[in-house]
């Protein structure tokens, strides 16, 4: 009886567009592009939050940010593009310099 352990994610467009309905109804078209895509990163996620709920809000989320292996990617793949070092990016995405070094070791970029 082994149960494989599945990755459960949160389906956040459903989330998101409950909370638009109910209390900005008259917003949803500034949000549609978003809500257009197929499946949402987490760079979609805080911005939408952001855009939704203000500046108040981002302290208390910046303790519980999680990232796929993708948007690592993508920040990572950011970084090259635009030439940041790790503070420059780091402070960009606000996350922690040690953060964005031990995502490049571990993904070898």
């Amino acid at each position: 009886m082994s149960k494989k352990k599945e990755n459960i994610i949160p389906d956040y467009k459903r989330i998101y567009l409950d909370i638009i309905i109910k209390k900005y109804p008259n917003r949803k078209e500034d949000f549609q592009v978003i809500f257009d895509k197929p499946s949402m990163s987490v760079l979609d996620i805080l911005e939408l939050n952001r855009q939704i709920f203000g500046i108040d809000n981002q302290q208390f989320n910046q303790k519980h940010r999680s990232y796929r292996k993708s948007d690592i990617l993508k920040i990572l793949d950011y970084q090259r593009k635009n030439e940041l070092n790790n503070s420059q990016l780091a402070l960009h995405f606000k996350l922690s310099r040690n953060t964005v070094a031990s995502w490049k070791k571990l993904f070898l970029i």
